[in-house]
């Protein structure tokens, strides 16, 4: 077996930067999941955001694409034992599409490959037609797209002829999940002595940035989903800060002490949190993947969600949680009445078996490496 060096680069958002999100996690499981296919090395290429919210600055992110391929180059050429032997991107779409992959790719001439791809064919003229014609020229130069949103799939089928895709279901590093799952009691004696609940009550968990746009709104459908559930003993605990925290305090507000706000929390202080509690509410409006959803389940925690993007995937209906079509206040509320008065207990145990069978770091490294060996490249 033949060693291989992968360049990957995310163009929405480095997997090292500052700023937690959805994305920046995916970005660094992709790298993690990749590293462990035994002789691949991955190097972070380049940490140039082409994130472009307005389409205005196409021509400028071009020209600084063009100006990191040419360095890249440089310094493969200068220090051939870091060339690579492939190049991954992952997600590009119309707000951050890729300038230097395809040209350091073709230039070397190394397979092309993206993840999480997105295009859409209203952005063909426009603000954003430079930045969409560029992720279609990017995908059909790609020798593979991994898909782990089949929404996103579906899409691409229609829109990118020839274009291989690779279907990837979203996976975790399993092992803090596997373990706050088994110490579930003394986190959730931990959490109830902490913030004041009553072991005796669902206790319900919502985890997000609270910040303008999908997360305000799916937060704003939760609180309106609750109301006409006031006649039942619940508590909720929400997870996340943001700038949009205060107007979504005011929305919560009429449920008084039941609500309580424990602000951003780090990712290694989530595991027992999600264990602890008894079901993860969160409406999901235009969520892609719903990578909390994943991460709730695998600490043992059913989940309640809307049915949009790939979550469709990450629950199984009646077994590891409810689904509600997404934006459906009445459907949420009828969802969440029935958990109010489900026992979790086989639900806890069919999420735990579910994620440990399909989404775990394991099954996706074979998944990955069985692309580099249809690519030639390991």
């Amino acid at each position: 077996m033949k060693s291989c060096r992968i360049a990957f680069y995310a163009p929405m958002k480095a997997p090292d930067h500052p700023v937690p999100s959805g994305d920046r996690r995916i970005g660094r499981l992709l790298m993690d999941a990749l590293g462990q296919i035994p002789g691949v090395t991955v190097d972070l290429a380049c940490h140039l955001r082409s994130r472009d919210p307005s389409g205005a600055k196409a021509a400028r992110f071009e020209a600084l694409g063009r100006r990191a391929a040419n360095a890249l180059l440089r310094r493969y050429s200068a220090h051939p034992e870091t060339r690579p032997d492939l190049w991954f991107t992952y997600h590009l779409y119309y707000k951050a599409p890729d300038w230097i992959g395809p040209r350091v790719a073709a230039a070397l001439g190394i397979p092309y490959v993206v993840a999480e791809a997105s295009l859409t064919s209203k952005h063909r003229t426009g603000a954003f037609a430079p930045a969409s014609a560029a992720v279609a020229a990017a995908l059909q130069g790609a020798a593979a797209s991994l898909s782990l949103n089949p929404v996103d799939a579906a899409a691409l089928a229609r829109l990118v002829s020839g274009l291989k895709q690779v279907p990837l279901t979203p996976f975790l590093d399993l092992t803090p999940y596997r373990a706050a799952a088994a110490a579930r009691e003394a986190a959730r004696t931990d959490l109830a002595a902490r913030v004041g609940l009553s072991p005796a009550e669902p206790w319900l968990l919502a985890v997000g940035m609270m910040r303008a746009g999908d997360k305000e709104a799916s937060f704003r459908l939760l609180a309106e989903a609750l109301r006409p559930l006031q006649d039942r003993p619940w508590s909720l605990l929400l997870v996340g800060d943001g700038p949009k925290r205060r107007d979504l305090e005011a929305a919560f507000a009429p449920f008084g002490n039941r609500v309580h706000w424990l602000g951003a929390l780090p990712e290694t202080a989530l595991p027992p949190v999600y264990a602890a509690c008894d079901w993860l509410v969160w409406p999901a409006i235009n969520e892609a993947i719903g990578m909390a959803l994943l991460e709730a389940q695998a600490a043992g925690l059913p989940v309640i969600a809307g049915a949009t993007g790939a979550i469709p995937t990450l629950i199984a209906e009646g077994e590891t949680g409810f689904l509600a079509p997404v934006g459906d206040v009445a459907a949420f509320t009828d969802r969440l009445r029935g958990a109010l008065v489900t026992a979790s207990a086989p639900f806890r145990m069919a999420a735990l078996a579910l994620t440990a069978a399909h989404h775990g770091l394991p099954a996706a490294s074979a998944r990955l490496a069985e692309l580099l060996t249809d690519l030639g490249v390991r």
